[in-house]
């Protein structure tokens, strides 16, 4: 290959191709996926529907650990309660220290 070949084949322009998409055409490709998809949607919700009740009532063990987490969740709302009794309480004392006239110590005129 010579250098002048390869300076050619640098220097000569890309064809690029565009493709020309009219209202057509989208109209072509939106009818033949509405089809397409108007056709495996009851196939794919009967396959749904079958797998569905094949998996069965849930395994004795998931009861167990959803009563678990029923307990759990219970014990967390009563924590919740009286944690928010607990600041009512502070809020309170704090407001009756701040309302409270500064007591005079013995000796602190002298």
């Amino acid at each position: 290959m010579t250098p002048a070949f390869a300076l050619q084949q640098a220097a000569a322009p890309e064809v690029v191709y565009q493709a020309v998409v009219t209202g057509a055409d989208i109209a072509l490709a939106a009818v033949i996926f509405g089809t397409v998809g108007a056709m495996l949607h009851p196939l794919v919700r009967a396959l749904a529907g079958r797998l569905e009740h094949r998996a069965g009532p849930p395994a004795p063990a998931l009861q167990g650990v959803e009563d678990r987490l029923d307990r759990i969740e219970r014990a967390v709302e009563s924590i919740a309660v009286e944690v928010e009794r607990v600041s009512e309480g502070q809020r309170f004392v704090t407001k009756l220290l701040a309302e409270k006239p500064a007591a005079t110590l013995p000796g602190a005129g002298e």
